[in-house]
């Protein structure tokens, strides 16, 4: 029965070093970033999400017993991914999109993104 966790762990393994293996290198092949985001939100996480899975069944079926330390890293992993994705999304839209240019934002017809306020010259302060 060993022999069965054993491959179900690499198994894991294989899987989460393809999605690894996919995420780095669309981060270095795609060309702009809103494409860019996909590759460490989406693939990297799966690539680490599989390793953690690894580790949590290896110290489960293998050792027997169950680390806290997997399952908070996942957590982590999984509310800060998203976060970061609407960082970078929000960026780009900031810095390479007219307000004009994007799509109807709905009932308030403002995309939060654009909806600061003018800063005047001051001094120390870029606008670029």
């Amino acid at each position: 029965m060993e022999f069965v966790f054993e491959l179900l762990i690499a198994f894991f393994l294989i899987v989460s070093g393809i999605f690894g293996f996919v995420g780095s290198f669309g981060m270095i092949k795609l060309k702009d970033p809103m494409s860019r985001l996909h590759a460490p939100t989406k693939a990297t996480t799966l690539g680490v999400g599989g390793v953690l899975l690894a580790s949590i069944f290896h110290s489960i079926m293998i050792e027997q017993y169950l680390s806290m330390h997997e399952l908070l890293i996942t957590l982590f992993l999984f509310l800060t991914a998203p976060i970061t994705a609407l960082f970078i999304a929000k960026w780009h839209i900031h810095r390479h999109e007219a307000p004009g240019d994007l799509p109807d934002a709905g009932e308030d017809n403002l995309w939060a993104t654009h909806a600061v306020e003018q800063v005047e010259d001051v001094p120390g302060h870029s606008t670029n």
